[in-house]
């Protein structure tokens, strides 16, 4: 019986391994820690504003949309995600934000 649930444990693993999320950058974390984005952004979890992971599924696929985004984060803005609006984030500076969005909709 051991055996049986041993092999049945084995045979298991893969799937679970492979529904695991993958791992996030940890340098993307601390810029995006350093530009006070994860007080209303995390990469799973919907905060103040949309989790990562959904912006990067809504706008997958639309070239045009990184200078639109970026814009957004560095002028501040509303109506895309509900009533909430996105404060603006000038201090964080137009590069940090540039790699930041490249990050954002590369994630799965």
């Amino acid at each position: 019986m051991k055996a049986k649930a041993l092999t049945l444990c084995f045979a298991l693993l893969p799937s679970i391994t492979l529904a695991a999320p993958p791992s996030v950058d940890p340098a993307m974390l601390e810029l995006a820690d350093q530009s006070r984005c994860l007080t209303c952004h995390d990469v799973d979890e919907t905060l103040r504003g949309p989790a990562w992971r959904d912006v990067a599924k809504r706008y997958r696929g639309q070239p045009e949309v990184e200078e639109i985004l970026v814009k957004k984060v560095y002028e501040g803005g509303g109506g895309v995600w509900g009533n909430d609006y996105m404060s603006a984030n000038k201090r964080a500076g137009i590069d940090n934000i540039r790699i930041l969005v490249r990050w954002i909709l590369t994630l799965p």
